[in-house]
C-alpha cells in the first residue's frame, strides 16, 4: 500500500487505510475512512474498527492510500481516537524489521510494544481506579459510566458500547483512563505500589517567631514533645524532608509524642512515594570524578565512535562502568540535547544503578518497566514522546519507547540472557533490537560487560564493534581471592557439614566474626530437586509436563516449575507401597534450613523466584541486606546480577556441577558468566573479597579460567570449538517448535515438515528431535532446527521457511498443529 506521510487530502477523497490490529494476523487489514474523518487521519495515530462479526478493536494507522484492497469489500472506520498521532514513522520502520527478523506478525510486535490501554478490544475488562477523585468534572457519558462500573465493580468495553447505546465509546473511556478514573483488568495483575514514607512538618502558623517562642513556652510541661521540636527544628537546617524515622532517632521522644504534637497541628505529617534502596551509597557522588583508567576508556570509547556505530566495553566487576556510562549521558544531553536509553537486564535487581543515575539526572530521567500500572506506562510513553525525558532506564521492552531524538543506547550486562524474550513472539533480543534500532535514529550503542557474550567479543576483534578494556576494579581494590574445593574430596575425608565443606564453614566463621555480609549461590530453587522411591525408583511427575516435581517444604508440596502444578507430597510410594521415599537433590530452602541449625543466632534471608512472589518481597529482602539487617543470603542467580554491597565480603558457590553439566552449547559460556558474575559481587570496596567455589570436578577448564580471571583463554577455547561445529557466531540458527497435544500427530507432522525442509535447505536442515523437556502444559513438542552458515544470505532462508510454513498450516491434515519460531534461540 502507498504511504502519504505528509499529504492533505480533501474531504470528499475516498481514502483507504492499513492498519495494524493487536492480534497474530499474517497480513495486515484494510479499512474505508468516512467523507467527515478524512481530515483526522494519519500514520500512528489509532482508530476504531470491526473485525470479524462482532469484536471491535482499537487498531493503528500505518499507511494511507486512494487505492481499495483487490481481495475484499473495505469496511469503513467506526472512528479516530487520537488527536496526535502516538507512535513514530521510525517506530513503525522498527516493527517492520523485527517482523520480518524475528518472523512474527506485526501484531504480536504491536502487543509487545504498547502499554495495554493503548490497545483496547470490545472484551477488556474496565475497573475503577482504587481511591479516585470524586471531584473530576464528568460530562454525561462519562458520568453513566462511573456509576455502572461504581454499581457492577467491572465492565467490558462491548457492556460500555451498550449501556451508551453507540459504538464510538472509545474516545470516551481514553477520556477516562487519562483522567484516572479507569483501569484496565491487565494492570489489576500488575499493580505496583510505590513505597510510601511519613514525612514531617511543622505547621505554617509557626513558621512566625513570635508563634514558635509562644510553642516552646506551651511545651515546657510536655519535655518530650519539646525534645522532638528541638531536633527537627536542628534536622530543618540540612534543607532535606525530614522523615518520621529520622525524627524519632534524633529526638529520642517516642511515638506518643509525635502522635501528640499531630494531634494538636503543630506537626503535619504527609506520605510521598520514596526509592526502595534509598540508603546512600558512599562510593557514589554527583559530582564525582574518574579516575586515570575511567578517562582513558572514555577518551577511547569517543574516539571509536567516530568510526564505529557500536562500542563494546569490557570492564571486571566494579571497575566504574557505571560512571563511565553517566560522563557519555552528559556529554548527550549537554551537547546535543538528545534522548539515552539505558538498558538493564533486570529492573528490580538493579535498583542500585537506577537510584544512582536518577540522583544525577533528576526529573530528566525516567524507569519503563512491568511493574509500573498501565496509567503510569502511558503517562510515561507520552513524556518520551513528547522529549520531557531525556534518559530512560528500562528493561528489554524499552526498545519499544517513541523516542524523537535518540542519541546513544548503553546496554548494561549485555551478555545476560535476560535481554532475550521466549515468550510470547515477537521472540526478539533487546541487545541485537537495540543495535538496529540506533541505526535508525543514527545514534551509537554501548555495550558493557565484565563478561561478555561470545558474539560480542567476537564481532568487536573482527573490527565490527569498538573494543575498549578495563582490566582493574576502581579505587585499587582487588579482585577476590577464590578458591577451589572438591566435594568429593571432602566427602571422602569426612568433612563436609551438610552442604558445606570446611573451607566454607571456616570462611563463613571468619567473615561473621569481622561483622561482614555472606551471599551463598546454589542455582536451584524448591527444598528437594527430586523425591524418588529406594525400592522401585518411582518419582512423582508433573500431570502436564514431562519433568520431575520439586519438592517446596515451604508449602508442603510438590511443585512443576514450568507450568504452575502443585500436589501433596508422598510419603509412600504409589507404585510399589514402599515408605522408603527419599530427597535427592537440594535448593535454596534446603540451603537455608541447614545454615540455620548451624547458625542459630543469624540472620538469615533468601533471594529466589519462590521469596519474591510478592509485589515488594524482591526489595525488602535486599533493603534488610543493604542495611545489614541480613548477615548470609542464600540465592539462585538473581544475586549475581548488579547487586553491589559495600559490606559484603564472602560469596560461597554451593555446587556449581549444576551449571557446567547442562546440555546446551551454551553451558560452560553461561558457567563462566554466572560464576565470574556472582564471584565479582565479592570485595567491592576496599579489603579484599574471598570466593569459595565447591565442586566435584574441580580440574574443570571453566573453573579454573573463572579463578583466574581468564575470559580470554575461556573465549579461545569456546570460539575454536563453535567453529569446528559451526555454532554461532559462525552459524545463524532458527528453532521451529512444532506441538501437538497428540504424540503420534505430532510426530508424523515433524517427519513431513522436516522432509520438507530438507528438501529445501539441505545438510542445514537437523531434526525433528526431542527437546530436553518433551511435553509442557499437556502440548507435546518436537524441535526442528535449521542451522545456515554466514555465508547463506539468512534473509532468503526465512522467506523461504515462511512460505513453506504457510503452506504446511494450510494443509487440512495439519491444522491443529500449534507452531513456534524462534530466531537466534539464546
Amino acid at each position: 500500500m502507498e504511504i502519504f506521510e505528509n499529504d492533505i487530502f480533501t474531504e470528499r477523497e475516498t481514502l483507504f487505510v492499513e492498519v495494524i490490529l493487536p492480534l497474530s494476523l499474517a497480513i495486515n487489514y484494510t479499512y474505508r475512512i468516512p467523507f467527515d474523518l478524512n481530515d483526522q487521519v494519519a500514520i500512528g495515530k489509532r482508530v476504531v474498527v470491526q473485525f470479524g462479526k462482532h469484536k471491535i478493536y482499537s487498531a493503528l494507522i500505518c499507511a494511507v492510500s486512494k487505492n481499495p484492497p483487490a481481495a475484499y469489500e473495505a469496511k469503513y472506520i467506526i472512528d479516530v481516537i487520537d488527536a496526535e498521532p502516538v507512535v513514530t514513522p521510525t517506530q513503525l520502520k522498527f516493527w517492520t524489521w523485527m517482523t520480518n527478523y524475528y518472523m512474527c506478525n506485526e501484531g504480536d510486535v504491536m502487543t509487545a510494544a504498547l502499554p495495554a490501554s493503548l490497545k483496547l478490544a470490545s472484551e477488556t475488562i474496565l475497573m475503577l481506579t482504587e481511591g479516585f477523585s470524586e471531584d473530576v468534572v464528568l460530562n454525561e457519558k462519562e458520568e453513566m459510566i462511573i456509576t455502572a462500573l461504581k454499581g457492577q465493580g467491572k465492565l467490558t468495553v462491548n457492556e460500555v458500547s451498550k449501556l451508551l447505546g453507540q459504538k464510538t465509546i472509545y474516545p470516551i473511556i481514553n477520556n477516562l483512563l487519562e483522567k484516572d478514573l479507569i483501569l484496565v483488568a491487565e494492570e489489576v495483575v500488575q499493580k505496583y505500589k510505590p513505597l510510601l514514607k511519613s514525612f514531617i512538618q511543622l505547621n505554617d502558623f509557626y513558621s512566625d517567631q513570635e508563634n514558635l517562642k509562644q510553642l516552646f513556652n506551651v511545651l515546657e510541661r510536655a519535655p518530650k514533645q519539646l525534645d522532638a521540636l528541638l531536633a527537627y527544628l536542628k534536622l530543618q537546617k540540612t534543607n532535606l524532608p525530614i522523615s518520621k524515622e529520622q525524627l524519632l532517632e534524633e529526638s529520642n521522644c517516642g511515638a506518643g509524642a509525635l502522635k501528640a504534637l499531630t494531634d494538636k497541628d503543630i506537626f503535619v505529617i504527609t506520605k510521598r512515594p520514596v526509592s526502595r534502596l534509598a540508603a546512600h551509597d558512599e562510593e557514589f557522588s554527583v559530582n564525582f570524578k574518574l579516575n586515570e583508567a575511567q578517562e582513558l576508556a572514555l577518551s577511547k570509547i569517543n574516539g571509536h565512535f567516530k568510526e564505529k556505530d557500536v562500542v563494546l566495553l569490557h570492564g571486571v566487576t566494579a571497575s566504574g562502568k557505571t560512571q563511565v556510562y553517566i560522563k557519555l549521558i552528559e556529554k548527550i544531553i549537554q551537547n546535543t540535547n538528545g534522548q539515552v536509553l539505558f538498558l538493564l537486564p533486570e529492573i528490580a535487581l538493579t535498583t542500585q544503578i537506577v537510584e544512582r543515575i536518577k540522583r544525577y539526572f533528576g526529573n530528566a530521567i525516567g524507569v519503563y518497566h512491568s511493574k509500573f500500572n498501565n496509567s503510569e506506562r502511558v503517562e510515561i510513553w507520552n513524556k518520551v514522546r513528547t522529549g520531557a525525558y531525556k534518559v530512560v532506564l528500562g528493561a528489554r521492552s524499552a526498545v519499544f519507547l517513541p523516542f524523537q531524538n535518540l542519541k546513544l543506547i548503553v546496554v548494561d550486562e549485555e551478555h545476560e540472557p535476560s535481554y532475550k524474550q521466549y515468550d510470547p513472539a515477537p521472540r526478539y533480543q533487546a541487545r541485537d533490537a537495540s543495535i538496529y534500532l540506533a541505526h535508525l535514529h543514527q545514534a551509537k550503542v554501548i555495550l558493557g560487560s565484565a563478561t561478555p557474550s561470545l558474539e560480542s567479543y567476537y564481532n568487536a576483534l573482527q573490527g565490527k564493534y569498538g573494543l575498549v578494556e578495563m582490566k582493574e576494579r576502581f579505587g585499587g581494590v582487588q579482585l577476590p581471592n577464590q578458591q577451589v574445593v572438591s566435594i568429593s574430596e571432602e566427602t571422602k575425608k569426612k568433612t563436609m557439614v551438610s552442604y558445606f565443606s570446611s573451607v566454607l564453614i571456616k570462611d563463613i566463621d571468619l567473615a561473621l566474626s569481622k561483622k561482614e555480609q555472606i551471599v551463598l549461590f546454589q542455582n536451584r530453587r524448591g527444598y528437594a530437586t527430586i523425591l524418588i522411591c529406594a525400592t522401585c525408583g518411582y518419582t512423582p511427575k508433573c500431570v502436564n509436563c514431562d519433568v520431575s516435581l520439586t519438592y517446596h517444604k515451604s508449602s508442603g508440596k510438590l511443585h512443576c516449575h514450568y507450568c504452575g502444578y502443585q500436589q501433596s507430597s508422598v510419603n509412600i510410594c504409589p507404585a510399589c507401597g514402599s515408605v522408603h521415599v527419599e530427597q535427592k537433590g537440594f535448593g535454596t530452602e534446603r540451603i537455608e534450613e541447614e545454615l540455620k541449625l548451624l547458625y542459630p543466632d543469624i540472620s538469615i534471608a533468601r533471594l529466589d523466584m519462590d521469596s519474591t512472589r510478592t509485589k515488594n518481597g524482591l526489595q525488602q529482602i535486599l533493603n534488610d541486606f543493604q542495611d545489614k539487617k541480613t548477615d548470609i543470603l542464600i540465592g539462585t542467580q538473581m544475586v549475581a546480577k548488579g547487586l553491589d554491597f559495600d559490606n559484603l565480603n564472602l560469596i560461597g558457590v554451593i555446587n556449581a556441577d549444576t551449571l557446567l553439566g547442562y546440555p546446551d552449547f551454551r553451558a560452560y559460556e553461561r558457567s563462566y558468566q554466572l560464576l565470574a558474575q556472582v564471584a565479582g559481587r565479592a570485595g567491592r570496596r576496599a579489603d579484599q573479597g574471598s570466593v569459595c567455589i565447591q565442586t566435584y570436578d574441580a580440574g574443570n577448564r571453566i573453573i579454573k579460567q573463572v579463578v583466574e580471571n581468564d575470559y580470554e583463554g575461556m573465549y579461545h577455547d569456546e570460539i575454536a570449538e563453535r567453529e569446528r561445529f559451526l555454532y554461532p557466531p559462525f552459524s545463524r540458527m532458527i528453532f521451529l517448535y512444532i506441538k501437538h497435544k497428540d504424540a503420534h500427530v505430532l510426530d508424523h507432522a515433524a517427519l513431513s515438515l522436516a522432509n520438507i525442509l530438507k528438501a529445501k535447505f539441505g545438510k542445514r536442515v537437523l531434526g525433528p528431535e526431542q527437546p530436553l523437556v518433551s511435553r509442557v502444559r499437556n502440548l507435546y513438542i518436537r524441535q526442528i532446527i535449521i542451522k545456515a552458515d554466514k555465508h547463506t544470505a539468512i534473509q532468503k532462508v526465512k522467506d523461504a521457511l515462511r512460505e513453506t510454513l504457510t503452506q504446511f498450516n494450510a494443509t487440512k491434515e495439519f491444522k491443529g498443529i500449534f507452531m513456534q519460531i524462534d530466531v537466534d534461540p539464546y
